[in-house]
């Protein structure tokens, strides 16, 4: 029996780039569209496509026109619709760049690793005040940024600009304090803002038991580059959003690395 000839199958150094570059690709899309509103919509716009492929076989010339007058737009549409997604695409290609991977690398080489040591001691107030709202079930929202949007946050928070404290942190939260209901906001090693109102997140997949913080901290991370810690009023659990997904039940432990690494 004849072999079977394989030689028009030829994969180059570059087609092997290529083919790993296009996974990667996909995946993160996959990634950030994954668990959001945006799923639903792709599934949306590939009905309407295989509707059109159907009407234009069955020769639906009415039908036809109408779809293909929609889809003309569809760039502007899918610019309009994805938004978000493209937003959080370019942070997170932007985060991942070799850069930005290997600061390490860089921190020793130019004597930043004893900047990063640092990080450890701003971040503990943040932790001790963390662990007193636990314990008295004190409800809270914290958002990390590395650039501080001043477009995107002044127009519903008040002006703090203050030094990170434990005291001050416990205060804004505490439940007769005029600037506990919202998010405080902290960047450059300050708290740059509070009682923010901020955008909610459209996934309705979500626990039943997450409320209006967990909603806002996830939303925020969704559309912007920013990491949001929630601690719970009703039961005291500590959670960790960033890029649109959560974890629950953050140790104090886990906490601290979390916010050493991403902030």
């Amino acid at each position: 029996m004849k072999g079977l000839d394989f030689d028009f199958v030829k994969f180059t150094v570059t087609d092997v780039v290529d083919i790993v570059l296009v996974a990667l690709l996909i995946y993160y899309v996959y990634t950030l569209i994954r668990n959001t509103l945006a799923v639903n919509l792709l599934v949306g716009m590939l009905i309407i496509a295989v509707f059109y492929k159907v009407v234009d076989i069955l020769h639906m010339k009415l039908l036809t026109t109408i779809i293909e007058k929609f889809m003309s737009v569809g760039i502007i549409a899918l610019i309009v619709i994805f938004h978000p997604e493209i937003r959080r695409f370019l942070l997170l290609i932007g985060k991942n760049a070799f850069l930005q991977k290997n600061k390490a690398w860089w921190g020793y080489l130019f004597g930043r690793k004893e900047i990063e040591r640092n990080n450890l001691t701003r971040i503990k107030p943040i932790i001790d005040a963390c662990k007193t709202m636990k314990k008295t079930r004190t409800g809270a929202l914290m958002v990390f940024v590395k650039f501080y949007d001043e477009q995107f946050f002044a127009n519903s928070c008040e002006v703090v600009d203050a030094k990170i404290s434990k005291r001050l942190l416990e205060s804004i939260f505490q439940k007769n304090s005029p600037l506990h209901d919202g998010a405080v906001v902290i960047s450059e090693n300050k708290i740059k803002s509070a009682s923010c109102i901020l955008p909610l997140t459209d996934n309705d997949q979500l626990p039943s038991q997450f409320g209006l913080r967990h909603r806002a901290g996830i939303g925020v991370s969704e559309t912007t580059d920013a990491v949001a810690v929630i601690i719970s009023e009703e039961t005291g659990e500590i959670s960790y959003a960033k890029q649109g997904r959560v974890r629950m039940n953050v140790s104090f432990g886990e906490l601290e690395k979390l916010l050493n690494k991403d902030f």
